[in-house]
């Protein structure tokens, strides 16, 4: 049998070809670089999901509201929602599991849809209920109930740099804006009595011709009507986002609410990497075969919003290299936009520079303006106020939780894949079995000699 399949005795072993040794170094390395990557991602996840995992098991208050945690997501710049809910899915989700908290999503398919959402929340907080339009029966049988809301920080976990600039946009639009929204400026219309008089003027035609306008509205009103097409193009689109209440300039002149608290919760802004491009194929596989570092690093910032450990935002006073990425972006648009960059704060507070590098990554088409475009919050600078900056809080890992975190092992069973469990529990199950079977005949003859 041997023979016939080519290991009989005329079987020489020798190194395999170039092209093999080519093949099988480029396949080997490639697949030992994922496969290790793969498992340190695991063990850093791990790692912080022990950090936090002890908050599962906590008792809950039955006649009080458990914390419940906001997650602002939105598609980066020409690409769509679901590389987002991706992103979270695979780095932020599992630490949120092992703690055993509740959270919400704001979700936006475009520009300035949580911007608009975020406001219109706050707006309906800021609202008394006597004066809310809306009935919230949920809330209503709560309070009949006695059941209260969560007293304590909250959270919200805000995922790339786009998500993060209309956060903070919609932070100032709610609690700075009106509750309702401003009148629209009104449009040179024509009256009534020049468009009568416009449609009872003579048409003239050709020389000495002339057709009464009458004659030819009567014809056009017993024109038959269209057959309404039944194309599936022809449906109706999704309406735009109202515009902003308030903007930016009118921050310093508006008044701050008395139901403005005293503290935000914490935020905690998420790294979002997202690159594309044929030409940057080399960097999106460096980064696909390190991500274990992404995911240590989100690991760490959802377990601080989790553990509801904060700091406030600090002021940076190196603004020569963090200043002005928005404002190289804004050089080469409009002088509407240049002039709202020239009375915009300086980019040094930590809210401006936050994840301000994946700015550099964003396709060259995201910076193209249109002509009606008054606002883009994508573009413009973020735009601070002093009432609404110093009660932010951003959440960050305490000492203790980074000494305890430092002690976590994580062993290699809890990382291990499916062929190396198979084999090591194949192994114990043998050892089990052939080993201890015969060290418990040995004890069993012992008991029975000292009888």
């Amino acid at each position: 049998m041997w023979k016939y399949m080519g290991f009989g005795e005329n079987f020489r072993p020798k190194v395999p070809s170039r092209n093999w040794l080519i093949f099988l170094s480029l396949t080997g390395s490639l697949t030992a670089a994922i496969i290790y990557d793969k498992r340190e991602k695991k063990r850093a996840q791990r790692k912080w999901c022990k950090l936090v995992e002890h908050m599962a098991k906590e008792p809950l208050n039955p006649r009080e509201m458990n914390r419940r945690l906001t997650v602002f997501l939105e598609g980066p710049p020409t690409d769509g929602l679901r590389n987002a809910q991706d992103h979270f899915k695979e780095y932020v989700k599992p630490i949120l599991v092992a703690s055993g908290l509740d959270w919400d999503f704001i979700q936006g398919r475009k520009e300035g849809d949580v911007r608009a959402e975020l406001a219109e929340r706050i707006r309906h907080i800021r609202t008394p209920l006597d004066q809310r339009t809306e009935e919230d029966l949920i809330e209503a049988s709560r309070l009949k109930s006695g059941v209260k809301e969560f007293d304590g920080p909250k959270g919200d976990i805000v995922i790339g740099r786009n998500t993060w600039k209309e956060y903070v946009r919609g932070l100032h639009e709610g609690w700075l804006g009106p509750l309702a929204a401003p009148p629209k400026p009104e449009e040179n219309n024509p009256s009534d009595a020049e468009v009568a008089e416009a449609t009872e003027t003579p048409i003239e035609t050709l020389p000495g011709i002339s057709i009464d306008p009458s004659t030819v509205r009567d014809v056009s009103e017993a024109a038959p009507a269209e057959t309404p097409s039944t194309d599936k193009s022809d449906k109706p689109k999704k309406p735009p986002q109202p515009p902003p209440f308030i903007s930016t300039l009118e921050y310093s002149s508006a008044h701050a609410p008395s139901s403005l608290p005293s503290e935000f919760d914490p935020s905690a802004p998420i790294s979002f990497p997202h690159i594309l491009g044929f030409l940057n194929t080399p960097k999106r596989l460096y980064r696909f075969l390190n991500r274990r570092v992404l995911a240590d690093k989100i690991g760490r910032e959802t377990a601080a919003i989790i553990l509801s450990t904060y700091r406030p935002y600090h002021t940076i006073s190196s603004s020569s290299t963090s200043l002005s990425q928005d404002q190289s972006n804004d050089q080469d648009f409009s002088s509407t936009s240049q002039d709202r960059s020239a009375a915009s704060v300086p980019q040094t507070a930590e809210q401006q520079t936050t994840l301000i590098e994946e700015e550099r990554e964003w396709h060259k088409s995201t910076f193209v303006r249109k002509e009606d475009e008054s606002e883009r919050t994508w573009l413009d600078p973020i735009v601070l106020d002093p009432r609404i900056a110093e009660r932010m809080r951003r959440s960050e890992l305490s000492p203790e939780d980074e000494a305890r975190a430092a002690k976590i092992v994580v062993t290699e069973e809890e990382i291990e894949g499916w062929i190396k469990g198979s084999l090591r529990y194949a192994w114990r199950s043998g050892k089990k079995y052939f080993f201890e079977q015969k060290k418990k005949t040995g004890a069993e003859q012992g008991l029975e000699a000292e009888r």
